[in-house]
């Protein structure tokens, strides 16, 4: 089987527990205004097989310790459904921890990829119907479908939202969002929440890809705020 693979990242800390090795795949239906990685949008190759990718990510094992794996991102990686599962598979086979960043958005099977991953790295995007066709050009009621799979599974979540000046910077966004969280999450389930600051490290590649910026006059979202909001978040799921 073979995958299209924009980019692989090793020895990260920032896309799961311990030192992971990312791998960054092709294509996504979701055209967030706020996505930093564009060039992914779109199938490019097919680059890699089964067995070399395997093999590149076993290579450093060793490093990866008790806590440290693979984590397929991209991208959608759940829209390279056969491939994703043909590989979690032999990496299974290997002892190797794993994980999937997804926004659980995609037209592909994926349920046997749930049951057999052991972390979902969840991004939230929104939780307005509304402002998440605004924002994504998607349908939310595609995402809760997901979550009621992986919730079947009884899946380890980390929950990453982005958060973006003037739409989710503010106390009744992080309240509605509390409600969200309780509402499509087991509490036992979830092993870290992550606020995402809008930045703008992304806006080279608009610029090269010849992509329109939606958020192109759109400043960084302050780092101090968006902790205050994160601790105001906290609070509000531990009262619930």
């Amino acid at each position: 089987m073979q995958a299209s693979v924009n980019s692989i990242e090793s020895f990260s800390t920032s896309d799961g527990p311990g030192i992971r090795t990312v791998i960054f795949l092709n294509k996504c239906l979701l055209r967030c205004k706020y996505c930093h990685n564009p060039e992914t949008w779109n199938m490019q190759g097919m680059n890699y097989d089964t067995e070399e990718l395997v093999a590149k990510i076993s290579r450093y094992k060793t490093y990866y310790g008790t806590k440290g794996g693979v984590t397929f991102s991209g991208g959608e990686p759940l829209l390279q459904s056969e491939f994703l599962l043909e590989a979690i598979k032999a990496l299974k086979r290997e002892g190797i921890n794993i994980a999937i960043d997804t926004a659980g958005y995609t037209d592909s099977p994926y349920e046997e990829i749930i049951k057999n991953v052991d972390l979902i790295i969840y991004d939230i995007k929104d939780i307005d119907e509304d402002r998440y066709r605004s924002l994504t050009s998607g349908d939310i009621k595609k995402t809760w479908e997901f979550l009621n799979i992986a919730r079947k599974y009884r899946k380890k979540f980390h929950i990453r939202q982005v958060i973006v000046p003037g739409t989710h910077d503010n106390e009744a966004f992080i309240t509605d969002l509390a409600a969200y969280i309780c509402k499509h999450f087991e509490a036992s389930d979830i092993e870290k929440i992550e606020f995402l600051p809008y930045h703008k490290l992304g806006s080279e590649k608009y610029l090269t890809l010849g992509i329109p910026n939606a958020y192109q006059d759109l400043p960084e979202m302050d780092l101090d705020k968006c902790n205050k909001l994160y601790e105001f978040l906290i609070d509000l799921l531990q009262e619930k």
